[in-house]
């Protein structure tokens, strides 16, 4: 059931209500940001920084992925070729 702004439900209007919920959010995330050390005017920095770090260990990641990807790579092929050159050195 949705009220005109100026109706009255419950003892409180529809505004009020508003209010009251931008409130109590307002205070339950500045609560929130306070328990994780991100209440003061440094905590911008310290995001920043946290995905700065983030994105280094994800890039890092990924290179290691690659570069093992790369080193099994090489150690199939290099198997290959001496199995290759083993076969044609004994027929030789």
């Amino acid at each position: 059931m949705t009220l005109p702004d100026g109706e009255k439900m419950h003892g409180i209007t529809r505004s009020e209500l508003k209010a009251l919920i931008l409130e109590a959010a307002e205070k339950g995330s500045d609560r929130a940001l306070s328990r994780i050390g991100l209440h003061d005017e440094n905590a911008v920095h310290d995001v920043k920084e946290l995905r700065d770090l983030l994105e280094g260990w994800r890039q890092t990641k990924s290179s290691v992925w690659k570069t093992a990807v790369r080193w099994v790579t090489i150690f199939v092929l290099g198997f290959v070729s001496f199995a290759v050159w083993s076969e044609f050195k004994s027929r030789l």
